[in-house]
């Protein structure tokens, strides 16, 4: 695979992951600011559901350019045994990661749609 589309798929696929965060912080902000300022939550709500569906965008997002990283990373660049610890950990790494991303995006649509 190109080395440059390589770099770009890994990239998109860091800000995705940076960007949803954001939006898990943002959905919060709004959501705590609609519970201390009753007057103005029909006016955030709105915001804080658009937020919502970037983030869940995002989560799409990191989820296909994961994807695609996995395509990239065949070669046993660090040696075998070396290869099969990086291995292992990036199982873990993600099973780790997607329970966050789960747990965050199911936060953000209770928080979203209260």
């Amino acid at each position: 695979m190109n080395k440059s589309l390589t770099i770009f798929v890994g990239f998109i696929h860091d800000f995705a992951a940076g960007f949803w965060a954001a939006t898990v912080l943002t959905v919060y902000w709004l959501h705590r600011l609609q519970l201390s300022n009753p007057e103005i939550s029909s006016s955030l709500r709105p915001l804080g559901i658009e937020f919502f569906y970037f983030g869940l965008a995002s989560f799409v997002l990191v989820m296909l350019t994961g994807m695609g990283r996995t395509f990239t990373y065949i070669e046993n660049y660090y040696g075998e045994d070396a290869e099969k610890m990086r291995r292992k950990m990036l199982a873990v790494k993600h099973i780790l990661l997607f329970g966050i991303f789960g747990s965050g995006t199911y936060w953000q649509y209770t928080m979203a749609f209260k």
